[in-house]
């Protein structure tokens, strides 16, 4: 807290101003609020908050169940942003906010709102700032032999609370930030928030906001000068409020900040311990909000043991032998530890330490999730998994019904009613009925809007072009739902809307080719296909910017199914999709046409596949979309005679235009000249991939191949056979047959063609092994003249 600071000349008294450094989401720092409310009964009291919510504080005071939070959605053209403010009962702004309502206080928030570019990089406001500095957290964390900041703040804070006088335990925590903000200073050097120095030019995002809070600091202090004023923020910004609220200013409260971006929403939205729990990720606050909350309600002592029976409990529901004597164990445990390190009561590492050492027995194969903020890591020990959980609570918020909401939360709640889906458990939808149709589209706009509770179980999906006419959905209650909806409704104010801007979002994030591939894929699921100019350049862009065949060829056979047949879902010869298959082909034909050798590489079925799919988009889509057939023909001709391109891609260039209809002159030569034993069978799977009925056709193809193979060696046709068994593996059953018919016909033997193709060999490769061996065998016999 502040000592008394008089004027100086035109600077503002700070004789009545107390501002109380606190840590987010601490129960010792919101006793500090609590206490300083009681004791100066403020004419202001100030909190780090969004001042864009001030005109709306009564929404705060409807009598929700918290954990509630202001959720901030930024959008501007293609950029997107979600942030959060959440509130517990044991935050200090939120008890700010009660206490000093209850008191008759003027309730402001102070900080920039969260659409700011201030906070373009924060993703929740109360973010532990000290954890930028781990230097100097380290520093302490040494001295006082914790293991890391949360264990050390329950050290300085958390236990200390109920026995420290207010006064001795803010001046403790203090010097704390003051540490911590000295070590911040001396990093970025001199600079306009230090005080000392011209510095950089340009401020950073923490003395941004701190010289806006300030102005509401000095406006309080003029508009009330005999009364005091109490300002809660973080700790890390006391130091530099209290240098910056003596400034010149005026009575005047600030004015809004001009909103610079196209949209920019904020609404209250319930939360969750879950979502609040730092071993889930979350960026501020302390971990198990379970355990901070029962230490804010019962104090350390009755918090441990409660917690204690709860992980027990939990650990017996779920089969887990725990006896009375490991529960007193664990308690002993627990406060011997306690005594160890200085601890009047049992702190949360205190806890959860004396809890392993009586439940678990073996060796730990994993670090445990609180001596540093670890996320649960797979095969961490289930009672480990189960203390966590405990102490991380199941409390869900729920906001009073008079809280106002987004118009998307009451469309989705009429759709869902419209189509008849609300209140069902599971529904089945056949996708030909016009209306169930329309049904699942809602279904997938809210899964596409990661709306909680709305899971397809199966269904058509249109890269497969499953022949699939009904969709079965599961549909629940999720408690999430809500605070789903509200969060979804920045981008639109119908389901339809928010939709579409969520998948424009996601093909322009620039992510990789499948990414983009899904986001279209549900663009077609969702009935959304006027997806706008900007995503789609965005869209044909990633395709162009593709350098990997595979996946590339992969979009494009996936597209090109859905542009030609997907009459079930609409989006036959859709604007949309036509858009990626031009982009697809454009940069495919340069990019296979550049796949290095060597000459005896392996055939990759992937790569063969992506020549496939251009082939398909030039026979079924070149009119229509304007793709230039005779370029693609040129490629394949040019890679068809390259004898440094990979064999496959050789063969399937060859068989590209036989394929379109154009027979090669001398395609019996060619064949001959395909390549040794070692490359002929790659060969032939890329001629096969794309001309497999012609070759068939073609009488004198399969004569060649018989006396290619008929003329290798037994060492020869052991190194083609794994390759040539793959190449022929690009025929049908049926058709194989109709091969080994051949086959029989050019030996003149007469036997059934079924039996050449069930020969009851596990292992043809084995078969060719022997024979070889067999050959070596008799070539060493007749040099050593042991054959008659």
């Amino acid at each position: 807290m502040a000592g008394p600071e008089k004027a100086v000349g035109n600077l503002a008294d700070l004789t009545n101003l107390t501002i109380v450094g606190v840590r987010h989401h601490s129960p010792a720092c919101a006793g500090l609020v609590r206490e300083a409310i009681e004791r100066l009964r403020p004419a202001h009291v100030l909190i780090e908050g969004p001042s864009d919510m001030n005109d709306r504080i009564g929404e705060f005071l409807l009598g929700h169940e918290l954990p509630v939070a202001v959720f901030t959605s930024v959008r501007d053209g293609s950029f997107a942003r979600g942030s959060w403010s959440p509130f517990c009962e044991y935050s200090p702004e939120w008890v700010a906010l009660a206490e000093g309502t209850r008191a008759g206080a003027e309730v402001r928030f102070i900080d920039l709102p969260a659409w700011h570019p201030a906070f373009s990089t924060l993703t929740n406001r109360y973010a532990d700032a000290e954890l930028r500095f781990t230097q100097t957290v380290d520093e302490l964390c040494r001295r006082f032999g914790m293991d890391n900041i949360d264990t050390l703040w329950d050290h300085i804070a958390e236990i200390e609370a109920g026995h420290t006088p207010p006064a001795e335990l803010a001046e403790r925590l203090n010097t704390y930030f003051d540490l911590v903000r000295t070590a911040s200073d001396a990093d970025r050097g001199p600079g306009p928030g230090s005080g000392s120095g011209p510095g950089p030019a340009e401020p950073t995002s923490d003395e941004i906001r701190e010289r806006y809070m300030a102005r509401w600091i000095s406006a309080a202090l003029r508009q009330s000068p005999d009364r005091p004023v109490l300002v809660v923020c973080g700790g890390f910004h006391r130091p530099a409020l209290l240098r910056l609220a003596g400034e010149p200013g005026e009575a005047a409260w600030p004015e809004p900040e001009p909103v610079p971006v196209e949209s920019a929403v904020s609404y209250l939205v319930p939360y969750s311990f879950k979502r609040l729990d730092a071993f889930d990720g979350y960026q501020s606050g302390m971990p198990s909000p379970g355990y901070y909350q029962r230490l804010w309600e019962l104090g350390p002592s009755a918090a441990a043991a409660a917690l204690t029976e709860e992980v027990v409990r939990r650990l017996r529901e779920r089969s887990q032998r725990v006896s009375t004597a490991d529960l007193i164990a664990a308690r002993a445990n627990g406060e011997g530890l306690a005594a160890v390190r200085g601890h009047r009561q049992p702190a949360r590492a205190d806890l959860l330490d004396g809890l392993v050492s009586a439940l678990v027995s073996e060796a730990l194969d994993q670090p445990l999730p609180w001596t540093g903020r670890r996320v649960l890591a797979p095969g961490t020990h289930p009672a480990v998994v189960e203390m966590v959980a405990a102490l991380s609570g199941d409390r869900v918020g729920r906001l009073h019904p008079d809280t106002p909401l987004p118009p998307l939360v009451h469309d989705a709640e009429a759709e869902l009613e419209r189509h008849g889906l609300a209140g069902r458990d599971a529904v089945t939808l056949d996708l030909t009925v016009p209306a169930e149709r329309e049904a699942s589209r809602l279904l997938h706009r809210l899964r596409v809007l990661r709306v909680p509770g709305h899971d397809r179980l199966s269904g058509p999906d249109p890269a497969a072009e499953d022949s699939t006419f009904t969709e079965e959905w599961r549909i629940s209650a999720d408690p999430d739902r809500l605070a789903a909806l509200i969060e979804a409704g920045g981008y639109g104010p119908t389901v339809e809307l928010a939709a579409r801007a969520r998948l424009g979002e996601r093909v322009q994030a620039g992510g990789s080719l499948e990414t983009a591939a899904q986001a279209l894929f549900d663009a077609v699921l969702c009935g959304i296909e006027d997806l706008s100019e900007e995503v789609l350049g965005s869209l044909a862009q990633s395709v162009g910017a593709g350098y990997e065949v595979e996946p590339l060829g992969e979009v494009l056979a996936a597209v090109l199914g859905l542009w030609r047949h997907d009459q079930l879902l609409a989006a036959q010869q859709s604007e949309t999709l036509g858009t990626v298959i031009g982009a697809s082909v454009d940069r495919l034909l340069w990019l296979v046409e550049s796949v290095p050798g060597p000459a005896g590489s392996p055939a990759q079925p992937r790569r063969i596949a992506a020549v496939r799919a251009v082939r398909d988009a030039v026979r079924h889509a070149a009119a229509a979309l304007g793709l230039d057939t005779a370029r693609a023909l040129e490629v394949m001709a040019r890679i068809a005679d390259n004898a440094q391109a990979p064999p496959d891609l050789r063969g399937a260039a060859f068989g590209f235009a036989w394929s379109l209809g154009t027979p090669p002159p001398d395609a019996e030569r060619t064949i001959r000249a395909a390549g040794t034993p070692a490359s002929l069978g790659d060969w032939l799977g890329g001629l096969f991939a794309l001309a497999r009925e012609q070759c068939l056709e073609e009488a004198s193809v399969l004569a060649v191949l018989d006396d290619l193979v008929t003329a290798m060696t037994d060492r020869d046709l052991l190194v083609a056979l794994p390759a040539l068994r793959q190449a022929f593996g690009y025929f049908p059953p049926r058709e194989r047959e109709t091969i080994a018919g051949q086959v029989l016909v050019l030996h003149g033997v007469q036997d059934s063609a079924w039996s050449m193709i069930r020969t009851g060999i596990d292992d043809p490769v084995a078969l060719a092994r022997g024979r070889e061996l067999d050959s070596h065998v008799q070539a060493v016999l007749e040099r050593e003249g042991l054959v008659r």
